[in-house]
């Protein structure tokens, strides 16, 4: 339906409005499609054949983009539109070159700050627009081409050497008529995302601007020396302004409107700093914010202040806003000039904060004061009052009224329309190995016990003597010297008895081993270690997968655990009774050992090595039992170290295992290699990857590197820190770094499946019985969480969507990728699962809490 934005003046109030009668828009038809031939399908630069199609299409029709794309500079012509689909994403390129102004300086830092061209210009232009419900995506926070840094982290670098950065905005609109976006998705911009400069007639309606708090200089939208502007129903959370409305050299700015729209992080409502062109007929109607540091804001100052008139705000809620009213003629404190700021018709009628915060009214003197009108406005609390040089009339400001703006919060809107959110850096602090491994044991109230594996003599390359050594080729005395490596850890647990906190090494000759190796926990710490010239010098290998029966397991390693330790033949006794061994007896070496620490080995499990990359979609199933082979399971073992290992298998080649759900135990993988083709590395546990080499094999239809099960409340799964990414074989098919596991789950509450009478609802346990099923909390608590920072991400990955979800939409098996917790939340109730009333959560975590994101990552 066609929306009429009408707005009525209250009594006393000027006519504050867009001239123009504004509907929502609707896009242009279409003159060309251009498509990428898959997700993960985009060259690295898409800059010509799109500017050429904007050429080529006639006026009144728009280039629609469907897939993804990676382009520099694009300029669109009077008339032309572009219109980015469902799904599609178009990225801005990284490469500083492409944006340069001819002087080599775009991504660089100096006094003027103008050396880059926007990715996206509309000059000189009338009736264009962007439009659709895809994203143009800024890549801010991510290395820009040749150099060490992101767009962002140039912003900061400029801000503390007093300097300016060369970055691009993202979307820059001059001396134009008649501009739409329309529900456009802007996300990450290096710089501000939208302005506007001699414009006359523009409108934003159902826009989303998603950019991190910390990104600097990231305006949303800046209507600067412009007319008959509408920005409506949109949503932005940014790094500075949300919307900045201006007036410099260029003239006046009037006729604004802004209208139904909800605001988060960010620096607020603002009119401002440049106010010396004159503004005048603004209005604010229906606004929430939730988070910004400023709200309803007018700043300026002596060096660029002029007259501010005709401004109403109009039912407006704020949430954790630290001055829901900030009117400043003081911007910047030492500026001296004589363009003075004076601020008049200024009218606050329905303003209602509801939680605590500053009051700041500052005109310039008492022959300028700012000339306020207030009706019905309350904050809460006993906050700061500053007012002076002000001349006020109506009510004073009153204690909080809660119920006018009840239900008038909600969280961001599909945050996982992002698709790589970028953390930023003051976060990414906090994925240090230091600090990710200070934490064990209870989801949500883990113990602080610090624990720095760098410095341990095994990361630095010490020479150890060892208490055992194995060797194929000696003569075993079944005390020091053995021809297994699980013949010496039987020997090691009977000899921990009498030390068990003393650090027992084992010395692994060069060759193969082809046996299991079981490590329980009843032993004192191990360290096993090879001494060959590289990791590969020294294999253990097995070959088993889920498939095997306990009597075919049993038949072929019973000889092996004969006179094993008891505490070794409990761990075996758990496996060889099973109609199949299944994904969880298969592995290699199996470690329970507290302390366990191994380098320069090789752990492998050679199912089906020899005859290549068989798919498991391909493979026969033996009661639903697909092949998984594991390599190598931590399991409940705290404090695993792992240096120079080279972990060998394809499907489910590590698995991470805390003691019990709720609970977390930690890893630490340095200098290694890790290969596999699907889920390969998975589980609940902490585990920290470290400079390693992380390999995706063969040419799946569909792969996954990661699947973390990591408990809802747990701080911290998978970090990937100093990492690359890499494939080996045909990049046929979709590479992605994760699906989060949806753990035990045996139906989906996330999606109607195709079934009469279908549902499936929160319950004590899960279980199907179609049509009908349930869920239990075990498995909606099983997020998965993973961060990558400061890596190398290879071509095979998808680029625009490297996270993925838990097996398709329609499947029994789905659910959506969830980036923080306020998906995990949205989705609960979209669910219909209560978190407060069936979980017994208080409320949503705020901020929200990461499960995934980057920070400082490369792509190939």
């Amino acid at each position: 339906m066609i929306a009429v934005l009408a707005t009525l003046p209250i009594a006393g109030a000027v006519h504050a409005q867009d001239t123009r009668k504004v509907v929502e828009p609707s896009p242009p038809p279409v003159c060309v499609v251009l498509s990428t031939s898959a997700p993960n399908a985009a060259s690295s630069d898409d800059t010509a054949r799109i500017q050429f199609a904007i050429d080529a299409c006639p006026a009144g029709r728009a280039v629609r983009l469907s897939g993804s794309f990676i382009s520099g500079p694009l300029k669109l012509r009077s008339g032309v539109s572009l219109l980015v689909g469902d799904g599609a994403v178009l990225q801005a390129s990284t490469n500083p070159k492409l944006y340069d102004r001819g002087a080599n300086t775009c991504g660089t830092i100096d006094k003027l700050g103008r050396g880059c061209k926007p990715f996206i210009t509309i000059d000189n232009a009338k009736s264009s627009g962007i439009y659709g419900n895809g994203a143009i995506e800024g890549q801010g926070g991510r290395i820009i081409d040749g150099g060490t840094e992101s767009w962002w982290q140039l912003a900061r670098r400029a801000q503390k050497e007093d300097a300016r950065q060369n970055v691009p905005r993202l979307i820059e609109i001059t001396n134009a008529q008649d501009i739409t976006l329309h529900k456009i998705t802007l996300r990450n911009s290096p710089n501000f995302h939208v302005t506007l400069n001699k414009v006359d007639g523009f409108t934003a309606w159902g826009v989303r601007i998603d950019t991190p708090a910390t990104a600097r200089n990231t305006d949303g939208i800046d209507p600067i020396s412009s007319r008959n502007v509408t920005i409506a129903y949109s949503h932005i959370r940014t790094g500075d302004d949300n919307v900045a409305i201006k007036a410099g050299n260029n003239g006046a700015t009037e006729n604004i409107s802004i209208l139904h729209n909800r605001f988060y992080s960010g620096h607020g409502m603002s009119i401002g700093s440049e106010t010396n062109g004159g503004l005048r007929r603004i209005l604010v109607e229906d606004l929430s914010m939730d988070g910004t540091t400023s709200g309803l804001r007018i700043k300026s100052d002596a060096s660029r202040g002029g007259v501010v008139d005709q401004v109403s705000y109009r039912n407006v809620c704020l949430l954790n806003v630290k001055t829901p009213i900030d009117i400043s003629t003081r911007y910047e404190n030492r500026t001296e000039g004589t363009q003075i700021p004076v601020y008049t018709n200024i009218d606050f009628d329905d303003i209602h904060a509801v939680t605590p915060g500053r009051v700041l009214v500052q005109g310039y003197d008492e022959q300028r004061p700012a000339e306020i009108k207030l009706r019905n406005v309350s904050i809460a609390g006993k906050g700061d009052r500053k007012i002076e040089f002000a001349k006020l009339s109506g009510d004073a400001i009153s204690a909080n009224d809660t119920s006018t703006c009840a239900n008038r919060f909600a969280p961001f809107p599909d945050a996982a329309s992002s698709m790589r959110p970028q953390l930023p850096l003051e976060q990414a602090k906090q994925y240090s190995y230091s600090e990710v491994l200070k934490y064990v044991g209870t989801a949500g109230k883990e113990s602080i016990d610090p624990w720095d594996p760098l410095s341990d003599p095994l990361a630095k390359g010490a020479t150890f003597t060892p208490d055992y050594i194995i060797n194929k080729a000696a003569s075993a005395d079944g005390i020091r010297i053995f021809n297994t490596v699980q013949e010496a850890v039987s020997r090691a647990v009977l000899d921990s008895a009498a030390h068990p906190a003393k650090r027992l090494y084992m010395l692994l000759k060069p060759g193969v081993y082809q046996e299991l190796v079981y490590v329980p926990a009843s032993a004192a710490p191990i360290t096993l270690y090879g001494e060959g010239k590289d990791a590969a010098a020294t294999r253990i290998i097995a070959k088993l997968d889920a498939s095997n029966t306990g009597t075919a397991y049993d038949a072929q390693y019973g000889p092996q655990f004969a006179k094993a330790a008891p505490a070794v033949q409990a761990m075996y006794t758990t496996i060889k009774d099973r109609a199949q061994i299944g994904t969880f007896g298969t592995q290699t070496v199996w470690v329970q050992n507290n302390g366990f620490q191994a380098r320069n080995l090789t752990f492998e499990n050679g199912y089906n090595k020899d005859t290549g990359n068989a798919r498991a979609e391909e493979l026969p199933n033996i009661n639903n039992v697909h092949h998984q082979a594991l390599a190598l399971s931590v399991d409940s073992a705290d404090k695993a170290q792992f240096e120079n290992i080279r972990l060998i298998g394809f499907q489910d080649t590590l698995y991470l295992k805390s003691p019990q759900v709720g609970s977390t135990v930690r890893s630490f993988f340095n200098k290694s290699y890790i290969e596999g083709d699907v889920d390969f590395i998975f589980g609940d546990s902490t585990a920290y990857f470290y400079q390693s080499e992380i390999r995706t094999l063969g040419d799946r239809g569909v792969s996954y590197v990661a699947a973390p099960d990591t408990h809802v409340k747990t701080k911290y799964g998978f970090v990937f820190d100093n990492v690359r990414f890499t494939h080996e074989g045909a990049k046929t098919g979709n590479f992605y770094l994760l699906r989060q596991w949806f753990h035990s789950s045996r139906c989906t509450p996330y999606a109607p499946l195709a079934v009469e009478g279908y549902s499936c609802a929160y319950g004590p346990t899960n279980g199907y019985k179609a049509p009908t099923g349930t869920v239990a909390r075990t498995s909606l608590e099983a997020v998965g969480k993973m961060v990558v920072l400061n890596s190398r991400i290879g071509s095979h990955i998808n680029k625009q969507q490297p996270w993925a979800d838990w097996n398709k939409k329609g499947t029994i098996s789905y659910r959506p990728v969830q980036f923080n917790s306020d998906d995990h939340w949205n989705n609960l109730i979209k669910a219909g699962i209560d978190p407060v009333k069936d979980l017994g959560y208080t409320q949503a975590p705020s901020p929200a809490d990461v499960f995934l994101g980057e920070f400082n990552n490369s792509d190939e």
